[in-house]
């Protein structure tokens, strides 16, 4: 167990905290955890149970996060844990956000480095945190990504964004690119399909373009949100922003709980048309 930042003490007679990293701002009674079940409260106290803990290790291409237009052709030391503060019922790695994860293992902020220097040889750039939600690995991924910076490495995230301004903007000096995952443009789909809310992901994506490279995802899934005239939408609203910010249009399988059909690849490329009427770079994935 690691001590958490952002919480305060909620009922200091019964011992509930309340967390503040991200928009769900959990109430954790004694003993109990927050959504994302990570973060617990330990005699009064935040903490974090997933500090140091990998459940994935692997030296991806950087077109894998996907990146598509930050130094293409080039390796990134890639880590996950397990937890995630969204509950997205197509979640493609459910196996470590949502399930317990007794195959992880411990390395130090300090391991981390020195393993992603090591791969400098195979043109390794830095240290990606992905493949679960890497803002609910938020101490260790700032504690490594201050270390990698003084490293000369990049740091990369691959996330949700669905986290509260003030610790990422803590987090942001030392990040150099972001994929987000904006799951799709409307609340409804936020509220009954991830159990969150779009508009922290919109307001984390603004922060993000300001301060970092930027690139986004959706994946499009069957008949919920891959409406040309939704995704018309959110590709307007990114282009509101900055129009060359690329975006990575992905083709849903069914994964997790739940079972529609695979995403029609006619669909796919109806919206990627829709998205081309105002981003300069739009890509599709999975098809």
């Amino acid at each position: 167990m690691h001590r958490a930042g952002y919480w305060i003490e909620k009922d200091p007679q019964k011992q509930a905290v309340q967390c503040l990293l991200c928009p769900h701002v959990c109430v954790v009674p004694l003993n109990e955890t927050g959504l994302c079940r990570v973060r617990h409260n330990k005699d009064g106290e935040l903490v974090v149970s997933n500090y140091g803990r990998v459940t994935a290790a692997a030296l991806d291409p950087i077109e894998k996060k996907p990146l598509k237009r930050y130094m293409p052709g080039q390796t990134v030391f890639s880590l996950g844990t397990f937890g995630c503060n969204l509950a997205c019922g197509f979640c493609q790695n459910w196996k470590i956000a949502h399930t317990e994860v007794p195959s992880s293992y411990y390395m130090s902020p300090q391991e981390a480095v020195e393993k992603a220097r090591e791969y400098l040889r195979y043109g390794n750039i830095g240290i990606a945190y992905t493949y679960s939600e890497p803002l609910m690995w938020f101490e260790y991924v700032l504690d490594t990504a201050k270390l990698a910076r003084e490293a000369g490495l990049k740091n990369i995230l691959v996330t949700n964004g669905y986290i509260n301004p003030k610790p990422l903007k803590e987090l942001l000096p030392y990040i150099d690119a972001v994929n987000l995952d904006i799951k799709a443009f409307t609340d409804e789909f936020y509220h009954e399909v991830c159990r969150g809310k779009l508009n922290p992901v919109l307001s984390s994506a603004r922060l993000l373009a300001a301060n970092c490279h930027l690139e986004v995802t959706t994946l499009l899934v069957t008949g919920l949100n891959d409406s040309d005239e939704e995704v018309g939408r959110l590709a307007e609203w990114i282009a509101s922003i900055d129009k060359n910010i690329p975006l990575h249009l992905t083709r849903y399988f069914p994964n997790y709980k739940m079972t529609l059909p695979p995403t029609p690849v006619e669909t796919m490329k109806r919206a990627k048309e829709a998205a081309g009427q105002y981003l300069t770079d739009v890509f599709l994935g999975n098809v």
